[in-house]
């Protein structure tokens, strides 16, 4: 009787009530577990930091970039601090992730796969080490310059997994499959002169009668107004887009207008960094095969540097040369059957762009999303409001 009358009782008290620094911490959880899965698998901000894609994208354009388009990718280094990529905030070495749990590389199904022309967002193929000193450039490039020992000696030198190398932004130019070239800085694909985005620029040689341009009608059309060298005293380079530089023609000061072209030379900087078969440049490139996944290739002196680091660092193999002879894992192997696909990035921005010219394909499991919609833009002091929700095309 007695334990039944206290059931009765308890079941009738009223609910004990949450006290509000326990509602804040409940609703703080959620906010953190919701925004998580948000930027996981549906869709993430960035911002641009560099001009690379100009006039595409400028400096401070505010992106929100679809990670279902082509699939959202499971986290490879699922034990992070939230809302962080790869460096704890206020601090320069700190890592904000652990390596204790690594996962495989795993995508969802999305709307499409990467597509020719798509601005994509993606992880830095050669950030896989990082010269923390000097991030803005790449570690391979700063060992080819100056020497794995100087590097070591003045930076913290440090790796990182996939999916927390730095985030790109650039416009795919070729897919799994395609032949490139690039000539005259025109890029062809499998033969044929690939679209060149409207607002893409490039650097122009501009001759005047000797005048200089007016600087105030420059910034008025978003043209630099200070040319970045000069070679004589009515030659300037200005960065234009080809409306901009038809545009100029039609002014009295100027006499002629062209696209300015590297010549060839021995140039390291240029993928595939082999000099002894290749005098590339970034204007004259290729031609050259992107991998696709299940291909075959033989493997040769002239073709291994094309090759070695997607099969010793993006595949996992252990590749190595003795006696004119190439070994993978072990055996001696003459040819190559690729993994996964692979993609060649490029800035709209075109002499001033790090991109694929230097540092080669990018995995697919490198590929982060594709870039949507800017839904905030600051430039000059103000809003630019002519560019909110502008898609990206």
């Amino acid at each position: 009787m007695n334990l039944a009358f206290w059931r009765r009782n308890k079941e009738g008290q009223p609910k004990k009530k949450k006290s509000a620094v326990r509602e804040w911490f409940d609703a703080a959880i959620f906010a953190i577990i919701a925004a998580t899965l948000i930027r996981t698998f549906i869709f993430e901000a960035y911002t641009i930091p560099t001009p690379s894609m100009e006039k595409t994208l400028l400096v401070n354009d505010f992106l929100f970039v679809s990670k279902i388009s082509y699939g959202p990718r499971i986290p490879m280094t699922p034990l992070a601090v939230p809302f962080t990529h790869h460096t704890l905030p206020f601090t320069k070495y700190s890592k904000a992730y652990s390596e204790a749990v690594h996962w495989k590389y795993r995508r969802l199904p999305g709307f499409s796969d990467v597509e020719r022309y798509d601005v994509v967002v993606f992880n830095f193929p050669e950030g896989d080490t990082v010269a923390l000193e000097q991030q803005e450039q790449s570690y391979y490039q700063l060992v080819r310059f100056y020497g794995r020992e100087n590097v070591w000696e003045q930076n913290h030198v440090t790796s990182r997994p996939v999916d927390k190398r730095e985030n790109y932004i650039k416009r795919c130019m070729g897919v799994a499959g395609d032949t490139l070239s690039i000539k005259d800085g025109v890029v062809y694909i499998n033969g044929a002169q690939a679209p060149i985005p409207p607002e893409s620029e490039r650097t122009y040689w501009v001759k005047t009668n000797g005048d200089p341009l007016n600087p105030t009608r420059l910034d008025e059309l978003n043209i630099d107004p200070s040319p970045r060298s000069v070679d004589d005293s009515s030659t300037f380079r200005y960065d234009l887009t080809a409306g901009m530089a038809n545009l100029l023609k039609t002014w009295p000061a100027v006499r002629d207008i062209t696209p300015y072209v590297k010549s060839p030379r021995q140039d390291i900087q240029v993928f595939p960094h082999d000099t002894a078969h290749y005098r590339w440049t970034e204007h004259n490139f290729g031609p050259m095969y992107i991998p696709k996944k299940g291909v075959t290739v033989n493997l040769d002196s002239t073709n291994i540097a094309f090759y070695d680091r997607i099969i010793s660092v993006y595949e996992g193999n252990k590749l190595e040369a003795k006696n004119g002879q190439f070994y993978i894992n072990g055996k001696p192997s003459s040819t190559y059957t690729f993994k996964m696909n692979y993609y060649w990035m490029m800035g709209d921005n075109r002499d001033n762009s790090l991109d694929s010219r230097f540092w080669g394909f990018v995995p697919e499991d490198h590929i982060v999303g594709k870039a949507w919609l800017i839904w905030m833009s600051y430039g000059h002091g103000s809003i630019r409001w002519s560019r909110l929700f502008k898609t990206i095309k």
